[in-house]
């Protein structure tokens, strides 16, 4: 489970103030969508066609990142803030710490998709507070999980963190609603209406945030969120075990990976550069335009989305939209040779406000 640091939850504890919590709605924003790049460059490096299996999950992932970070950003102008997206510091540094240097020591970096990745960043990111014990009844690719510890001194959870925000909204009651309500993203072309819904009410957003709890962690009792599928932890160990996660009335905790293949032909992953920056491609080579090309499209979803946040709503499914170029970007991109190697070229996820 991701540890964050103490003192940021006891802030939010322990103010009155609602512009702390503005801040501290703000940093969610940023931490929704700091794993993102990663989870989108794997998703990128699998070829056209091939392991579709892995390619769903991990698309099925982005998909509610972006819900989470709609959501948050709701409940931000729901108590009169202002979401900051479209400014080069909300980018995070690849590879690098995540937002607010939750879990101290851990690294995400821009890389192909591995089993390995999966397990040793994707599924530590995921990882749930009370996280169950499910069997794997096929030939194990890779080491049992270890069960994860109690969190160390001086640090709390994720889950902690936006429980401590949930409490706070409860505590300072409805007088902090002052947000203008036409200023919620709805739009159920993309998620459907018991996930993203408009928050005017301290229940609305009690509701609102316990999605993002329970989308990236499951229940103590259940690797499912509430009435839906699989939490993201669960979801990934099925790309590290190669097998769906399924019902078995047999097992105590009533599943085990012991469902269809969930196969990772290495034959179908693109070789990419790790960790790239633009300026590691030769100037003047294919690499380093399309390199800069992803970036600005890139930007160009970031501002998008901070329109839609600050005060024009209907504009989320355009902005989304701008994904479907991004991935047309980004073929282009990893199935290009980097000149003097046997590697392809990766999307660097820069702050490129100008077409070069």
């Amino acid at each position: 489970m991701l540890k964050i640091r103490n003192e940021i939850v006891e802030k939010i504890r322990a103010t009155a103030d609602v512009a702390d919590l503005r801040e501290a709605l703000q940093r969610a924003v940023e931490l929704e969508h700091a794993t993102i790049p990663a989870y989108l460059t794997a998703l990128y490096s699998i070829k056209q066609g091939q392991n579709a299996e892995a390619a769903q999950i991990l698309q099925s992932v982005v998909v509610q990142e972006m819900l989470h970070m709609t959501i948050a950003a709701n409940v931000l102008n729901a108590i009169g803030g202002a979401p900051e997206i479209e400014h080069p510091g909300f980018i995070p540094v690849f590879p690098g710490p995540l937002p607010m240097g939750v879990h101290e020591g851990l690294t995400v970096g821009l890389e192909k998709l591995t089993r390995g990745l999966v397990y040793n960043t994707f599924m530590v990111i995921e990882e749930p507070e009370m996280k169950l014990h499910i069997p794997v009844k096929a030939p194990r690719l890779h080491a049992a999980t270890p069960t994860p510890a109690p969190p160390s001194p001086g640090y709390a959870t994720i889950g902690d963190f936006y429980k401590a925000i949930i409490d706070k909204i409860h505590e300072l009651g409805q007088g902090i609603f002052t947000g203008d309500p036409g200023r919620q993203v709805v739009d159920n072309t993309w998620f459907p209406p018991d996930l993203l819904f408009p928050i005017r009410t301290v229940s609305d957003a009690d509701k609102g945030l316990t999605v993002i709890i329970q989308e990236g962690e499951g229940t103590s009792t259940s690797p499912k969120e509430p009435g839906r599928g699989l939490a993201h932890y669960y979801r990934f160990a099925q790309i590290v075990y190669a097998r769906r996660l399924v019902a078995d009335p047999s097992e105590p905790s009533g599943y085990s990976y012991s469902g269809p293949p969930v196969p990772l032909d290495p034959a179908g992953i693109w070789d990419l550069y790790p960790n790239a920056k633009t300026v590691d491609y030769a100037p003047g080579s294919r690499a380093r335009y399309l390199a800069e090309q992803f970036n600005y499209g890139y930007t160009n979803l970031l501002r998008a989305l901070h329109t839609t946040f600050n005060g024009s709503p209907d504009k989320l499914r355009s902005s989304l939209g701008l994904m479907f170029e991004l991935k047309l970007l980004a073929g282009n991109l990893v199935s290009t040779p980097i000149e003097g190697t046997t590697m392809f070229a990766a999307p660097t996820f820069e702050y490129t406000p100008t077409s070069l």
